[in-house]
């Protein structure tokens, strides 16, 4: 698969108890559907501590455990393909924060064969 060099990165911020129509994860539906949709790859980020639109802290710390840790998928392809995700993606989202940045891929895929 190919990823152009001018690109767009799309961040999906999350909480980790939010939840697609089913009661899947909804980081794990937004990254299925970006498989599915043939785009390029996903990664998912747990983070240990943040806040969102209600200023509630959500830590890992023992003291304050937190069922609802942040959560961000990022995604890397061409603008269009993207933008389509974003699309698909959009009725089931519920709260959360969507970003979109243009990013220069340097490189993608698989190294290059050691030479002898």
């Amino acid at each position: 698969m190919q990823v152009p060099t001018d690109a767009v990165l799309a961040r999906v911020f999350l909480g980790e108890a939010d939840r697609a129509p089913g009661g899947k994860p909804l980081y794990e539906a937004v990254v299925l559907k970006a498989r599915e949709m043939g785009l390029a790859g996903a990664t998912v980020l747990r983070g240990p501590m943040g806040f969102g639109r209600n200023s509630h802290i959500h830590t890992a710390k023992i003291l304050r455990l937190s069922a609802d840790l942040p959560m961000v998928v990022e995604i890397v392809d061409a603008e269009a393909k993207v933008r389509s995700l974003l699309d698909a993606i959009e009725p089931i989202m519920g709260s959360g924060l969507i970003t979109l940045e243009r990013v220069q891929v340097i490189r993608y895929g698989a190294p290059a064969p050691a030479s002898s």
